[in-house]
């Protein structure tokens, strides 16, 4: 089995709602401040997910609906 480094990236709203979010490593303990700071949030509508897709899979989905304009920003 092929491991692969993930990380949860969890977003509290002042309503009370909790979103995670598992995805590739986009900081690490080496990132420096400076280096890491959030220019944009996109958030996709892929409702459907085959209960078998890879992470691979997944992160070619996203990043196909971004292309083509269909994600929220």
């Amino acid at each position: 089995m092929k491991m692969l480094p993930l990380q949860l990236v969890i977003i509290d709203l002042e309503n009370g709602q909790r979103g995670v979010f598992i995805g590739r490593p986009l900081v690490s303990g080496e990132t420096t401040e400076s280096d890491c700071q959030v220019e944009n949030v996109w958030f996709t509508d892929i409702h459907d997910v085959p209960d078998n897709a890879t992470l691979d899979q997944l992160t070619h989905m996203a990043m196909q609906q971004m292309s083509t304009g269909r994600t929220l920003q």
